[in-house]
């Protein structure tokens, strides 16, 4: 199986509406309301500012990525959103995806990304910490949400640290 990043488009939208409601518990504490609109999802993946794409595992969309490979307040790559559809969830497949925008980036010489979780999203702290980010402040977002932000130092590894050393 190939996974891979397919930009969102006005077309695709729909698609991107049905990956973010599959997640109402995420949809409640991002926005307070479990589900969203096509003109959320406008407004949140077809603009200049960041980087909208689906994840695809063969022709089959599983997932959402969506990132700033520069902000401007602090000039570092910020990952602002992984998200997994329900049904493919608890198989691995977001770590998988953080893989293969982790690889992107290093292959963009970047050496560092920053990701804002929201403080009660529990999982997702358990999750991004599995993954080697640490935690460096909180920050309070829209609505009064306190987010606690994390960033991972990308390192290359060595061709020879790639493969299994012989006995």
């Amino acid at each position: 199986m190939s996974m891979y990043f397919e930009e969102i488009t006005q077309e695709t939208l729909y698609i991107a509406l049905e990956i973010i409601n599959s997640n109402p518990a995420y949809n409640l504490l991002e926005n307070g309301n479990a589900t969203r609109t096509i003109a959320d999802m406008e407004k949140e993946f077809l603009n200049p500012q960041s980087t909208s794409a689906f994840i695809k595992l063969d022709d089959t969309y599983i997932g959402i990525i969506d990132y700033l490979l520069e902000n401007s307040k602090d000039h570092t790559p910020w990952l602002g959103l992984l998200i997994i559809h329900s049904d493919y969830q608890g198989y691995g497949f977001g770590v998988q995806a953080f893989k293969l925008y982790e690889n992107d980036m290093l292959n963009r010489g970047l050496i560092c990304v920053r990701i804002g979780v929201i403080k009660d999203n529990l999982k997702a702290h358990i999750f991004w910490k599995s993954l080697g980010f640490t935690f460096f402040e909180t920050k309070i977002w829209k609505n009064g949400i306190e987010i606690l932000c994390y960033e991972k130092q990308l390192v290359q590894k060595h061709p020879d640290e790639a493969r299994p050393q012989e006995p």
